[in-house]
C-alpha cells in the first residue's frame, strides 16, 4: 500500500506506506524527506542507520531526516513510513506548534525510538486509518487536511518523546533551552566549538548549560558538540569518496593533522583506518 500527495507547483510531498522498503523507489522524491518508521507487526524490524544496526521492537516508533543514511537491506518485514519535506511541513517554521527539532529530529544525538503505551495505540491506530481516509479523498482542501493529519502525528510523538526521552522533573522551559542547544549545534557545528558559543546565542551561562545537561543525559554541551562532528566526520567516510583532508577542511579544521588527533581522540581509529574498516565490515 502507497499513498502520496504532492503539489507540483510548491514542491510539496507527502507519503504513506506500510512497506517502505518496496515501495521507498516508488515516490517521486525521498532524498530529501524526513521519515517517522512505526514498526505495527508484532515482531522485532531491522534496518540501519549511518550504518548502525537498528532493532524497533512491536508498537515502537523511529524519526529520521534526510541528513541519516538508512538501509533497509535487512528489513524482512513491513514497515510502515510517514515521510514528507520542508515544502509540505516544515518543522522549523512551525517549532512553536510542534516543539519537535531538537527531540525527534534535528539536533537530536542518538536516534529518537519511542514506544507506543498500551493506552495509545488505539489513538494511533484510529490517525493511521484518518490518514488513509483522506488520500482517498482528492479536493482542494486536501492538503490543508493532511497537514493537519500530520502536525497532529507529531505532537503526538513528541509528547512521548517529552516523558520518555527527557527526564520528568525538568519543566518546560529548561526542556526549550536543551531543545534549542541541540538545534543550535546541528546548525554551527562546524563553525563553533565552544559552549560559550552557544550559552552566548541562549543568553545563558556555559554553566547554566552544564549543570542542565548533567541532569537531563549525564553528557556535557562539549561532549554532544564533539559527538557531532564525530557523526558527520563518520557519515562523509561512509558514504562520500572524500579524502580525509577534505572532510577534515569540509568541517572546518584548518589542519588535516588537527582533524586526525580529534577522530582519533573520539573513535580510537585514525580517518584512514575508520575507513578500511568500513569497508572491510561492509
Amino acid at each position: 500500500m502507497k499513498f502520496a500527495f504532492q503539489d507540483q507547483k510548491l514542491g510539496s510531498i507527502l507519503g504513506l506506506t506500510n512497506d517502505i522498503k518496496s515501495n521507498e523507489q516508488l515516490f517521486s522524491a525521498t532524498s530529501r524527506t524526513i521519515k517517522i518508521l512505526w514498526n505495527r507487526n508484532k515482531e522485532v524490524v531491522c534496518f540501519q542507520v549511518d550504518g548502525i544496526p537498528i532493532e524497533l521492537q512491536p508498537n515502537q516508533l523511529a524519526t529520521l531526516t534526510y541528513l541519516q543514511q538508512v538501509s533497509y537491506k535487512e528489513t524482512h518485514l513491513p514497515l510502515t513510513a510517514f515521510l514528507f519535506n520542508r515544502a509540505f511541513y516544515c518543522i522549523s517554521d512551525h517549532d512553536s506548534e510542534v516543539s519537535c527539532n531538537g527531540i525527534l529530529f534535528f539536533g537530536t544525538q542518538d536516534l529518537p525510538i519511542i514506544t507506543l503505551p498500551s493506552t495509545q495505540i488505539r489513538k494511533f491506530n484510529t490517525l493511521y486509518e484518518v490518514f488513509q481516509d483522506e488520500f482517498a479523498t482528492p479536493d482542494k482542501i486536501q492538503g490543508d487536511m493532511l497537514q493537519m493529519l500530520l502536525k497532529r502525528l507529531i505532537i503526538m510523538c513528541t509528547r512521548l518523546a517529552k516523558k520518555q526521552l527527557i527526564v520528568q522533573h525538568l519543566d518546560n522551559e529548561q526542556i526549550d533551552i536543551i531543545r534549542k542547544f541541540n538545534v543550535l549545534v546541528d546548525l554551527h557545528f562546524k563553525t563553533k566549538r565552544k559552549v560559550s558559543d552557544y550559552a552566548s546565542l541562549l543568553f545563558k551561562s556555559p554553566k547554566t548549560l552544564s549543570n542542565l545537561f548533567a541532569i537531563y543525559n549525564q553528557k556535557s554541551p562539549q561532549q554532544i558538540i564533539h559527538e557531532r562532528l564525530t557523526l558527520e566526520a563518520k557519515r562523509l567516510m561512509n558514504f562520500t569518496d572524500k579524502q580525509y583532508q577534505e572532510i577534515a577542511f569540509e568541517l572546518g579544521f584548518n589542519d588535516p593533522a588537527h582533524f586526525s588527533r580529534f577522530f582519533k581522540k573520539m573513535t580510537s581509529y585514525s580517518p584512514t583506518d575508520y575507513r578500511e574498516n568500513s569497508i572491510l565490515s561492509a
